[in-house]
């Protein structure tokens, strides 16, 4: 039987959002055939490299590590969608250390999480809900080149990919412009639940949405 653990942040970690509502952990359990058990360890908040620490705590007889990490990454660089330029080059030049800056966090990240040689995915950032048109549209140029480190590791490493942007589509998956509701969480724990079933053959990147 399996043990999957979720590493990462508030995608998995939504408890705080749903109020009596089943987060993502209860809805993965609920869905899991009997004798197979999850484990919450991605925490609200957390950035990429924040899931060294998670690490440490993993069960003995974790069979499957999900990791959902970035989207705080993102979040923390945003004030660069509103610091000026001088040309669309010196504003490309930014994004493109922001980019660099996340990769190799990612990439480290990533090392250790394999290190433990057990069936590993990982998530794109899905996509925000930002109630004004403007910031929602440069969010989501900006998530590019956040989600293009996330997929060319996949790729590198043979992994699954739940790519969450296919997943949370629709306003009724959010609790707020950033976090999933429980029907979102529902997706979500769903969408996981279908890739531990089938993600983990052939050493090949299979997406999953």
């Amino acid at each position: 039987m399996s043990h999957i653990v979720l590493l990462g942040d508030s995608i998995f970690d939504n408890a705080a959002y749903v109020a009596e509502a089943p987060d993502v952990i209860r809805q993965v359990r609920q869905r899991l055939p009997h004798g197979s058990e999850a484990t919450l360890e991605a925490v609200d908040g957390s950035m990429t490299q924040d899931v060294r620490e998670q690490l440490r705590h993993l069960p003995a007889d974790a069979t499957h590590l999900i990791v959902s990490a970035g989207g705080n990454d993102a979040l923390g660089s945003s004030d660069f969608l509103d610091a000026p330029a001088r040309s669309t080059a010196e504003a490309l030049a930014g994004l493109a250390e922001i980019a660099e800056r996340f990769e190799r966090d990612y990439r480290d990240m990533l090392a250790e999480v394999l290190a433990r040689e057990l069936p590993t995915a990982i998530c794109t950032i899905y996509y925000p809900r930002f109630p004004d048109a403007a910031l929602q549209r440069i969010a989501l140029v900006g998530l590019t080149v956040f989600n293009d480190c996330i997929i060319r590791a996949a790729f590198a490493h043979g992994l699954p990919l739940l790519d969450l942007r296919f997943v949370c589509t629709e306003a009724g998956d959010y609790a707020n412009a950033i976090e999933p509701s429980a029907r979102g969480g529902e997706k979500i724990a769903q969408a996981i639940v279908r890739l531990v079933e089938h993600g983990f053959t052939g050493g090949r990147t299979k997406v999953f949405i």
